[in-house]
């Protein structure tokens, strides 16, 4: 296919679908974005600023600071991926650790921040050719995406992997913690009032519990081929 899409991938936490859109771009030659990446960017922005902690958030000074953000991504070749630039700085491994993914769900809710992701998303996407995933990318970000998908995976199975992906980058945390954030972050997601994580209308649904990336590959390799021929 000569045209460039644009594919949404959504889908509850920790289900895989970085490591799963990673594999589309890969396969197709496209831009991969991780707007999850995003909001764990600002997350860990408003932390440094003091904006919130375990007990608060100052949405006033957040609403107020999204105009200094700014975020991108850089291929590193020595690793073979994509790395997240907050204002010029290389925060890939910050943004993983624990305190901000007990907080990226709170900052996620607040709406001058997903309108300033959304819009750095489309600007990112103008030119077409790029897998994104997220919550809300087939619904709202990109809701004429060419090809959307919805993972998703049973809760215990996604926590055991973040656990796993947690403990093989030497941070370490209890089981039982990766489980509640989760399903706390599920709760928020689905729950919140502005761009609630849902599945699009006319989004593929890939439950991929029992599935290894290979599988994955080939059950989107199907989905490419209908699309191509229709």
């Amino acid at each position: 296919m000569n045209r460039k899409l644009i594919i949404a991938v959504d889908g509850y936490s920790s289900c895989g679908k970085s490591t799963f859109a990673k594999a589309i771009a890969k396969e197709l030659n496209y831009f991969f974005i991780d707007s999850g990446a995003m909001y764990r960017a600002v997350t860990l922005f408003c932390i440094r600023k003091g904006y919130i902690d375990k007990s608060m958030v100052k949405e006033k000074e957040i609403t107020e600071s999204m105009a200094d953000i700014y975020i991108r991504f850089r291929y590193n070749p020595d690793i073979g991926q994509y790395e997240t630039y907050l204002n010029g700085e290389n925060v890939e491994a910050e943004i993983r650790q624990v305190e901000v993914s007990s907080m990226v769900s709170i900052i996620s809710k607040i709406r001058a921040v997903r309108e300033r992701l959304v819009e750095m998303q489309r600007e990112i996407g103008i030119m077409k050719g790029i897998v994104m995933d997220g919550r809300d990318i087939g619904t709202v970000v990109f809701p004429d995406a060419d090809i959307k998908i919805f993972m998703t995976a049973f809760e215990e199975i996604r926590a055991e992997r973040r656990y796993k992906e947690l403990q093989e980058k030497g941070i370490k945390v209890e089981f039982k913690d990766v489980l509640n954030n989760i399903s706390e972050r599920d709760t928020i997601d689905a729950g919140r009032e502005i761009s609630p994580l849902k599945k699009a209308e006319d989004a593929y649904v890939l439950d991929n519990s029992d599935m290894t990336v290979s599988q994955q590959m080939d059950w989107f390799r199907d989905i490419l081929n209908n699309k191509i021929r229709k």
